[in-house]
């Protein structure tokens, strides 16, 4: 029998995201997956109140990070990988690996273009560039990268034990399957990702990258993973049994009517630099780029 991790699940309330901390029992090696840096859109300030509750924990544990993974590029919160290694660092211990998955360069090239960042301010961002089928220890753990494309091309999931954290590919059963929508995402993608996650063990764990609790179908907590059998016997979008067309049919009308994530453009512009600021003015303000939206009648009388 493999060796099982230990499993700090950490809920941001705000963006409704997991963050996690796997931990080797024996040796306290340990890595963070999808770590949070809050962001107030009002004022439009960043802070650590999140990510620093993740290093207590890792203090109080004794734990040594070793890899601070992304499942992928997020659309909806801010990473805090870059803020920890820091952290982590200049508190004197090892610096860990920034890890994302392989083709986040051609995430970061397609948003760096949008929003009209150099290539030189987002070259280099991540330490380690994740191969599919990937596999690395933990300490005594080992730990197997699988490719999970559809909701992002760049989605990569991580079987640690007999889990896999599967970041925003499958949700919870009552909340179905991640929006397919982002540029080169793809529901047939994501239909296929999900056979894999099934194909495990049925008693493996799902941890998931969010969770939506909606008190009216009678669910007040977040619930961080159901299991593999769960899963496909209740989901409501990818039941066993679900066809790739029914699925696929469904998923295309349902993201058609979805708002893009609050805070997408701020996220995207900070993630594709792996957490790090934008370069400062002389006045020393850093700055992210918003779309204007305006509309063809405004259009014509601004021309």
């Amino acid at each position: 029998m493999s060796l099982e991790p230990t499993v700090h699940t950490c809920f941001e309330p705000v963006t409704c995201t997991w963050q996690y901390v796997v931990a080797d029992p024996e040796t306290k090696a340990a890595v963070i997956i999808d770590p949070v840096l809050d962001f107030d859109p009002a004022k439009n300030a960043i802070s650590t109140d999140t990510a620093d509750a993740l290093l207590s924990l890792v203090k109080e544990n004794g734990y040594t990070i070793t890899r601070l993974i992304e499942t992928h590029a997020h659309a909806d919160h801010l990473t805090a990988a870059h803020y920890l290694q820091q952290k982590l660092v200049s508190s004197g211990g090892p610096k860990p690996s920034m890890c994302i998955g392989k083709r986040i360069g051609g995430v970061q090239e397609r948003f760096a273009k949008r929003y009209g960042i150099d290539e030189s301010d987002y070259a280099g961002a991540f330490d380690h560039l994740v191969e599919d089928d990937e596999v690395f220890a933990i300490g005594n753990l080992e730990a197997k990268a699988v490719h999970l494309p559809g909701h992002t091309p760049d989605h990569m999931g991580y079987v640690i034990g007999s889990n896999i954290f599967c970041g925003d590919s499958l949700f919870n059963p009552d909340i179905g399957s991640a929006r397919c929508d982002f540029p080169s995402g793809s529901p047939h993608a994501l239909y296929t990702s999900c056979q894999t996650l099934f194909s495990l063990p049925p008693h493996f764990k799902i941890y998931t990258g969010h969770d939506y609790p909606n008190p009216a179908d009678g669910r007040t907590d977040p619930v961080p993973y159901t299991t593999v059998a769960t899963q496909k016997a209740t989901n409501k979008h990818l039941k066993e049994g679900t066809t790739e067309e029914e699925f696929t049919k469904w998923r295309q009308e349902r993201d058609s009517g979805l708002a893009e994530p609050r805070l997408i453009h701020q996220a995207l512009q900070f993630n594709i630099r792996g957490g790090r600021l934008p370069a400062a003015t002389e006045g020393g303000d850093r700055f992210l780029h918003v779309p204007l939206k305006v509309s063809v009648g405004v259009k014509a009388l601004l021309a």
